[in-house]
């Protein structure tokens, strides 16, 4: 078997696996979010009383606290696109629902009162019980290093706030959209605010601060390495240049005498 029908079917098999995979995937609906990974406590608090409609805390383990106002709504779709230009629901965790008299559940409670969580292929749908009047929903999920991605299913002001010691202000390192932000530093912590998010999704690519010095660094290095490199080729060539000279070698009187001399050079007069 030749290498170019190797190549093919590694790829048939790949291209195989991955449809399996995806049939499978439809058939069982895409899985269960349980009640034990919904009851699950957050790493830390959430911020039910910040005066955002979606508010965005990212970890340094690279997960995320969401907390979107969802005042007058019926249901919220949750997914997150894939690599391969799909979608495919949040891995949803810590899943809290405050209602608009203060309480607090989680999600097997907010499920005895009503509500749904129900998880397809694509997305996961929070559907809110008819009796009992939601105000936000709160829950964690996965994010990537130093790059956050997420789907947002709120309008208005939406806040992201970056792990500590990260920034996102240098164009080489740094990149936020949609544009029409601002910025703030509080403490150790950088904010990202949107007043007016009508989007669907919020990038923030972010850095360690180390990381800007370290690249400084490596500049002023390189730098350093090309002004010694320029220094020795000079002294390398005035070397070349006098040893020439002391063997009678004078490339410039050679040339000048040429330039002067009408004739054509040797050989081809």
């Amino acid at each position: 078997m030749t290498v170019s029908r190797r190549l093919l079917l590694a790829v048939v098999v790949v291209a195989l696996l991955a449809l399996s995979a995806g049939c499978l995937a439809y058939v069982t609906g895409g899985g269960e979010v349980d009640d034990e990974t919904l009851d699950r406590e957050p790493a830390e608090p959430y911020e039910f009383d910040v005066d955002r409609d979606g508010y965005l805390v990212v970890t340094t383990e690279a997960n995320y606290r969401a907390v979107y106002n969802v005042t007058n709504r019926e249901e919220v779709r949750l997914h997150r696109e894939t690599g391969y230009g799909t979608e495919e629901p949040i891995d949803m965790r810590a899943f809290r629902v405050q209602y608009a008299d203060g309480e607090i559940v989680n999600g097997s409670t907010f499920r005895a009162h009503g509500g749904e969580v129900e998880q397809t292929t694509d997305e996961i749908w929070v559907r809110f019980p008819d009796d009992r009047e939601a105000d936000s929903l709160a829950f964690t999920a996965s994010s990537t290093p130093k790059r956050f991605v997420a789907k947002v299913p709120v309008e208005g002001a939406v806040e992201v706030v970056l792990p500590p010691d990260r920034r996102m202000d240098f164009f080489l390192f740094g990149n936020v959209a949609p544009r029409g932000y601002e910025t703030e530093i509080r403490g150790d912590r950088q904010h990202v605010v949107w007043d007016d998010f009508t989007g669907e999704t919020v990038i923030v690519q972010f850095y360690l601060q180390r990381d800007l010095w370290i690249f400084a660094g490596g500049l002023a290095i390189a730098a350093v390495i090309a002004v010694v490199g320029l220094y020795h080729y000079r002294r390398r060539i005035e070397e070349l240049t006098r040893r020439r000279k002391e063997m009678g070698l004078d490339v410039e009187e050679e040339i000048d005498e040429y330039e002067d001399d009408d004739d054509p050079p040797p050989g081809l007069r």
